[in-house]
């Protein structure tokens, strides 16, 4: 099931979540990620490595994703093969933030989700890291609530 009104076909999370379980958030690229690649593809366009560059880009875009359930955060990569990694809504114990300059401007930044001992995800840069942050922090209360999902 999907939390948000966005019409998209479902991605690999989408196919995989548990039964009965919620996606809350999806979180998505900034458009200054995009904007990246088309630059390299046009300055550099003209050489091999611009063109190089764009299509590994778009396909790391296009094959990354991130998500917030009523049970877990999770992030998959992978194009051929599916790098999933996931921390139980529950055993999340904190964050961390990162952005520059532009990213403050424009609404940007790499974010890191911190479980229990050594568990943690490292998003890649991510439009609006403070929303993901707190929709993962408002649905660990709900889950940890009693009759949440996490408590039966």
């Amino acid at each position: 099931m999907r939390g948000s009104g966005e019409a998209h076909m479902a991605g690999y999370i989408e196919k995989h979540l548990y039964e009965g379980e919620i996606l809350r958030h999806r979180g998505a690229f900034h458009w200054f990620e995009h904007a990246k690649a088309w630059l390299m593809l046009v300055v550099f366009g003209i050489l091999i490595v611009g063109i190089v560059y764009f299509i590994a880009k778009m396909i790391h875009l296009n094959t990354t994703e991130f998500v917030v359930t009523d049970r877990r955060v999770v992030m998959k990569t992978g194009l051929w093969s599916a790098d999933v990694n996931e921390i139980a809504l529950d055993a999340i114990e904190g964050s961390t933030l990162k952005q520059g300059i532009l990213g403050r401007i424009f609404g940007f930044g790499r974010l890191s989700i911190h479980g229990r001992g050594e568990t943690h995800i490292t998003f890649p840069s991510m439009a609006h890291p403070q929303k993901f942050r707190a929709e993962a922090e408002k649905s660990k209360q709900a889950a940890i609530q009693p009759g949440g999902p996490l408590t039966g």
